[in-house]
């Protein structure tokens, strides 16, 4: 058999062997076993190196709170980093290494960091890279000398950068009580649940559904923990009001009890099935929530607990019954509490020599007693570990008298020969779920934790979540919890047998040992004891101010063991009780999310391409087409020879002289009918549609609920109750989304009904001085001048025998029409349009040429509409009607959106005839060596073939008053710098008679 494998015991299953590497070495274990159970199985007592001193670093836990064991899984070029071994199921074929180590995990280079002392404590690269002066190396220059070097230093596996091949996939799930854990507590809550008839989903993040009862030595009702677990869970997979998800970890609790969950689907498999993704990501929401996800044993704090073989105490247990693993030949325990004299029977049990069990407190129950005697272990009552030893693996400690009372040592150190060091400092619920949901947790005094807060959402606790430890307790608590999730009455019970040991889990008050040498309180971040007293020391009294200057409980494992030690050191140093200095606030994820599950099916070949009706014509007719959001929209239709400014400007330039015409089917175009329409539009817009007379258009605009301007269209009114609203291509959908959320949820009275049409209209834009003309030669069934066809006036009639709409508006600041036909004519009209342009010098035009004449007429676009922009900002305020309420009207007039140095649209032209740079600031004094000072920046840019200079439109400061005013652009990313006179946006036809004609 293995160094430490039992001969008999555990879940495992001994008849399959399975093989696979660690660091290039090839090991084997069995089906059921985890990297970590698989390796300390063959003797491997070293796992990793800490993240800053490059200690060697073992095995902690067993779950998925491990911060020590984390490594990198390949599966082939694709490599995936920080997973703790502890969650690695093994299979054939599977790789794993090592991580954050130089030239090996047994001899790394680094580990010389450990000499460096007191100059790496918390926060030294604060103090260390942001003020020295070396030669011309002042201030923050050094730092960013030093930056390379640190960020190469920093983290602990490296993400891999080839493609990852896998699938990923997003499901929504709709439930009446969603379970979380699948404990005792949790099993019974699942079971009384789908018992009354409800759809049930339990989710637990280990592949075997049974939580503690799976390493528990108890029998309930005289079967085996494991046992009652199985037929419970038999029972549930026979339901078909309930489903099971093993391998889920429920990681955020967001609102209206919407829950987020990750399934590893086949991490655990050498090949996927045909189809199979590798993560689903599931988005539950739930009537109700059952949290049952149990507690976690925390590490006591003294010098050298941070050495491989040093491992909590339940850990331990679960190692030896359920992988039939020891951790150890010769084992120690050091505790505070009941739990470990449990650990210590098991494993005793198990094969293992109990050596030494040192306790805190002074006065022990007889019955810790007779356990401790069972388990053939020296007590020493009152002791504690002051240090340890060995190198890469623990080879003893030493005890020494402690007086609780007063936290003080006394007497000699004694030795104590052991190759494992188990420790047991209390238990801290996994609460996390539920602080997510939003409230602050409760400190409870006699298990030294806290306690979930009071829900705010619809959820109910159960089992060692709420505190209670004890098997019957969970059980009774889950089955209450199931009655309570869906408001039932609960009902009497039969309470089960339960043969346990009598361990109480309340802990003595005390979490570190103050002895000679390093105690860390956070493995993964390499935080010690001191270095929470020095954050105190330097002013750090939050604990969230503590957090981050030491990164206490920032790392993968979020603090999962660490935090309340952590707590416990800071309100000693403070003078204050641990409830008083509070904790932090848990955020989700509870765990590493892949970043391929949030992804999912929106990623690659399913994303869609549209085309427009027109996109084979363009192509045929030589456009260079790019996309624009979703769509593929031509750019430029270049001729041989030319570049991309050439062509654009070609194209701008003969649509001002004579006419072009653009594709502009992709605007979004939503159909809004229904007696309350034009009332709806009239809360929609900030400007009046109830008064648009039919057949006419409107350009409207529309603000966010906090006064931002959110997006700008035109709204053509085809009938009394019929409006088509338009929108920018970019923001079509999220209009879509706005409306249908207030006509959901704030105004469902409303009788109106919205309608995507966007791919059911071709749309054609033809613009410049003889458009009319053009029009008036193809156009059948209607006149088209100025009485018949006004400025944003409707028509219907026929092209080419195509039933046509025709709008007169303009974006290019030019005499044009938009022509709509239904989609599967919108080639046949677009040539028939052509056709009749030849003889007037029609031009097609791309999207640059688009571009450049609505900058050289100032019109807003999503650059200027970013997300931070007031309709005052844009000179958009003569839209905002004073007749009535509109989204956006309550809060545009805060004091931050009325202030005068807002940004505001302006106009900018260069001085030195240079190219100008989208995204380049504006400054009012020009200093290349050291930029600084902006007063703005550019939205967007071109060359204006109209004026025959480089023009921009711009966010300036006061930009109104500027006007006429000089400034300097610097770019010195693209080492661009200049002189620029600021201007009006409206540099073409700023009266609009050309528009108007």
């Amino acid at each position: 058999m293995s160094p430490r494998r039992t001969d008999t015991g555990g879940r495992i299953d001994r008849l399959k062997t399975i093989r696979f590497t660690f660091d290039g070495a090839t090991y084997s274990g069995h089906a059921g076993d985890t990297l970590a159970s698989a390796l300390l199985a063959k003797g491997v007592t070293l796992f990793g190196r800490s993240f800053k001193y490059h200690r060697p670093r073992g095995l902690l836990t067993a779950g998925i709170e491990e911060p020590n064991a984390l490594v990198t899984v390949l599966r082939g070029e694709v490599r995936e980093p920080n997973i703790p071994a502890t969650m690695v199921e093994i299979h054939d074929g599977l790789v794993a290494i090592s991580q954050n180590r130089f030239p090996s995990l047994t001899w790394d280079i680094n580990a010389v960091n450990q000499l460096g002392g007191k100059i790496l404590s918390a926060g030294f690269y604060y103090k260390t890279f942001m003020g020295p002066v070396f030669g011309p190396l002042k201030g923050t220059r050094f730092w960013m000398f030093c930056e390379h070097f640190i960020r190469r230093a920093a983290g602990l596996g490296s993400a891999g950068s080839a493609k990852d091949p896998a699938r990923y996939e997003r499901m929504n799930a709709f439930c009446d009580v969603l379970v979380v854990g699948s404990g005792p507590a949790g099993l019974m809550a699942a079971k009384t649940a789908a018992d009354l008839g409800v759809r049930v989903m339990l989710a637990d993040l280990e592949p075997r559904f049974g939580g503690s009862a799976n390493w528990s030595d108890e029998t309930i009702d005289g079967a085996s923990t494991a046992d009652w677990a199985r037929r419970i869970v038999a029972q549930l997979e026979g339901r078909d009001n309930v489903r099971l998800l093993p391998r889920t970890t429920v990681w955020g609790y967001y609102d209206n009890n919407t829950l987020a969950a990750l399934e590893r689907v086949n991490d655990h498999k050498e090949q996927p099935g045909k189809g199979e993704p590798r993560h689903r990501y599931w988005a539950i929401r739930a009537k109700s929530v059952v949290l049952a996800t149990g507690a976690f044993e925390r590490p006591l704090v003294f010098p050298g607990n941070d050495r491989p073989g040093v491992m909590l105490a339940h850990a331990a247990e679960r190692y030896a019954n359920e992988f039939g693993v020891l951790p150890g030949e010769r084992i120690a325990l050091f505790t505070n509490n009941d739990s470990a004299y449990r650990a210590a029977v098991a494993l005793k049990k198990a094969g293992a020599a109990i050596v030494a069990i040192a306790d805190i407190r002074p006065e022990l129950s007889p019955e810790m007693r007779k356990l401790a005697t069972e388990a053939e272990a020296e007590i020493f009552a009152g002791y504690a570990v002051v240090a340890t030893e060995g190198g890469k693996a623990l080879s003893g400690l030493k005890l020494q008298r402690f007086d609780m009372t007063n936290g003080t040592l006394a007497g000699d150190a004694r030795s104590i020969h052991a190759d494992c060091l188990l420790m047991s400092g209390g238990w801290s619920p996994t609460i996390h779920l539920a602080s997510q949901a939003g409230a602050k947790a409760e400190w409870n005094e006699a298990l030294q934790a806290f306690l979930p807060p009071k829900p705010t959402q619809k959820w109910v606790g159960a089992g060692a979540f709420s505190g209670h430890f004890m098997t019957l307790e969970a059980i009774l608590d889950g089955r209450n919890a199931g009655f309570s999730a869906i408001g039932a009455t609960v009902t009497p019970m039969a309470y089960p047998i339960i043969e346990s040991l009598p361990c109480d889990p309340r802990p003595a008050p005390v979490f570190e040992i103050r002895a000679k040498g390093r105690s860390f309180v956070d493995f993964q971040h390499d935080v010690t004891a001191e270095d929470v007293r020095l954050a105190h020391r330097e002013g750090f009294v939050s604990v969230e101010h503590l957090k981050r200057y030491t990164t206490l409980g920032m790392a993968t494992d979020q603090g999962k063991s660490s935090n309340v030690p952590g707590l416990a050191i800071m309100a000693e140093a403070l003078g204050k009780p641990i409830p008083e200095v509070g904790t932090t606030r848990f955020r989700p994820p509870f765990a590493p999310v892949s970043i391929g599950s949030l992804a999912a099916e929106r990623f690659g070949d399913l994303k869609p391409e549209r085309l427009t009706p027109m996109h084979d014509w363009h192509l045929a007719n030589g456009a260079t087409m790019y996309s624009a959001g979703l769509w593929y929209r031509p750019m430029i239709y270049g001729h041989a020879g030319e570049t991309v400014e050439q062509a654009y400007v070609r194209e701008a330039k003969a649509t001002r002289e004579s006419a072009g015409i653009v594709d502009v089917s992709t605007l979004g175009k939503i159909a809004v009918q229904g007696l309350d329409a034009a009332l709806f539009l009239d809360r929609v817009y900030t400007n009046m549609f109830s008064t648009l007379a039919v057949g006419k258009a409107r350009y409207g605009l529309m603000l966010r609920e906090d006064g931002l301007a959110f997006d700008d269209g035109t709204t053509w009114r085809l009938g009394e109750q019929d409006f088509l609203m338009t929108t920018t291509t970019a923001n079509a959908g999220k209009v879509m989304q706005h409306l249908e959320y207030f006509l959901d949820m704030i105004w469902p009275e409303l009788k109106v009904h919205v309608t995507s049409v966007t791919d059911e209209w071709a749309g054609a834009a033809i613009g410049g001085p003889k458009a009319r003309q053009i029009l008036a030669t193809c156009v059948t069934g209607t006149a088209v001048d100025n009485a018949t066809l006004p400025f944003m006036g409707i028509v219907r009639g026929e092209i080419s025998g195509v039933p046509v709409m025709i709008c007169r508006l303009s974006f290019s600041g030019e005499m044009a029409f938009e022509v709509y036909s239904g989609a599967g004519y919108g080639t046949h009209v677009w040539e028939a349009l052509i056709e009749a342009g030849r003889p007037f010098g029609l031009v097609t035009y791309g999207l640059e040429a688009l571009g450049t004449m609505r900058i050289e007429k100032g019109h807003v676009t999503g650059a200027e509409i970013d997300g931070r922009t007031t309709a005052r900002d844009l000179h958009l305020d003569w839209m905002l009607s004073k007749k009535k309420p509109f989204i956006g009207s309550a809060m545009m007039d805060r004091e931050g959106l009325i202030a005068a140095d807002r940004l505001e649209l302006v106009g900018l032209i260069s001085l030195d005839n240079r190219p100008l740079n989208g995204g380049a600031h504006i400054v009012e004094e020009l200093d290349e060596a050291n930029p600084h000072g902006s007063i703005g920046h550019i939205t967007a840019c071109c060359y204006s073939p109209a004026l025959g200079k480089h023009i921009a439109l711009a966010l300036v400061k006061g930009g109104k008053a500027r006007q006429g005013t000089r400034a300097h652009v610097s770019d010195p990313l693209r080492n661009r710098f200049g002189p620029v006179e600021i201007v009006s946006n409206h540099f073409f036809d700023p009266d609009g008679s050309r528009m108007h004609g």
